[in-house]
């Protein structure tokens, strides 16, 4: 034989027709010698030729080395305890369940119950859950939603040493409906809740004048002091939520931030497209650039999440009727809408 016997059987996937020649050459030619040409030892040759001898040719095949007996086993009564377990909080991992639950066991081996019980499954990642969410969202009407936010703009190295030379705003306010990817936006020098009450009431009144309804419409904002807003003496509202009128206002649950990724895409979006790119020689020219940067956005740009369409190509196919002036409210400097003399934080009209 050109390789020892052990060598050659490890590498086998199948060592049966192996030791069926090994079992033949001991019967022909006896234990001692099949050992020398095997390159074995003769405890080995004794064994599977006994074995063959016992079960025929069903001795040959390799047993299993597992113990029989597993002290360490867990019990039928605790299995059945982690399957319920898995079954009523199927977010919770091997080790929080075992943690909160004071579990006996390790989480290799619960993990291994699930597996055999088929209760183990590939956490979503989440691109996928992303695209659900999409799917969802697909679904909807034009303006059924709209998600506001903030942006800050003085993290950006390229355009906050324009901003302190030329005053230009520190704040971005950006409303976007849903749907269809429409962007809304506004600048000024902070947050408030003045500010997002004139950003809000001044696309509340250029919808409706588009023929929008606004009693259908969902106002989806974080929890920012921004967009809270209080009830006066009389209990009526104040502030964001006042100036929407007849629209609901709806907050993300705190730290849920993938429930507002649609303006949240759009912030990164606009900061690589137009604040890093963009030069600006006054406070006129920031805001004449920042409309065309809109118009491009909403009637050119298309959207890969969204075939490739522009958001009024999206409208267009789904509200035929709309006006094309929808797109068409330009970016504006809340500052110039607060009523200075009236108070503190107290808005005027736009």
């Amino acid at each position: 034989m050109s390789a020892p016997y052990f060598i050659l059987v490890r590498e086998m996937r199948d060592a049966y027709n192996h030791r069926l020649r090994l079992v033949q050459s001991a019967r022909q030619r006896g234990i001692k010698p099949t050992a020398r040409l095997f390159q074995t030892t003769v405890p080995t040759v004794r064994k599977w030729l006994r074995r063959y001898q016992q079960q025929g040719p069903r001795g040959l095949v390799e047993c299993s080395r597992a113990p029989h007996h597993h002290p360490n086993k867990t019990s039928p009564e605790l299995e059945q305890q982690v399957i319920v377990l898995r079954r009523q909080l199927p977010t919770f991992g091997a080790r929080r369940l075992i943690r909160e639950f004071d579990l006996p066991l390790s989480h290799r081996a619960l993990e291994r119950i699930w597996r055999h019980h088929g209760l183990l499954h590939k956490r979503r990642r989440k691109y996928q859950r992303k695209q659900d969410l999409a799917h969802i969202k697909a679904t909807w009407r034009v303006f059924q939603q709209i998600s506001a936010d903030t942006k800050d703009l003085n993290d950006i190295p390229h355009y906050w040493p324009q901003a302190q030379a030329l005053h230009l705003p520190a704040v971005q306010y950006t409303a976007r409906d849903v749907r269809s990817g429409l962007l809304f936006w506004a600048f000024a020098q902070r947050r408030s809740a003045s500010a997002s009450a004139v950003f809000a009431a001044r696309i509340q009144q250029h919808l409706q004048r588009c023929g929008i309804s606004l009693r259908d419409l969902v106002w989806q904002t974080d929890n920012g002091g921004e967009f809270i807003g209080s009830c006066d003496r009389q209990g009526h509202r104040t502030g964001f939520p006042a100036a929407l009128g007849d629209s609901q206002h709806v907050r993300i649950p705190p730290a849920a931030h993938t429930f507002q990724s649609d303006v949240e895409t759009v912030h990164r979006l606009v900061e690589d497209e137009f604040f890093d790119l963009e030069s600006f020689a006054s406070r006129g020219d920031f805001l004449a650039k920042a409309r065309t940067y809109q118009l491009y956005f909403n009637l050119v740009r298309p959207n890969s999440h969204k075939q490739n369409l522009s958001p009024w190509q999206i409208i267009a196919q789904l509200e035929p009727r709309s006006p094309l002036q929808l797109c068409l409210l330009p970016p504006v400097f809340l500052d110039y809408y607060l009523n200075r003399s009236g108070g503190y934080d107290l808005p005027r009209l736009p």
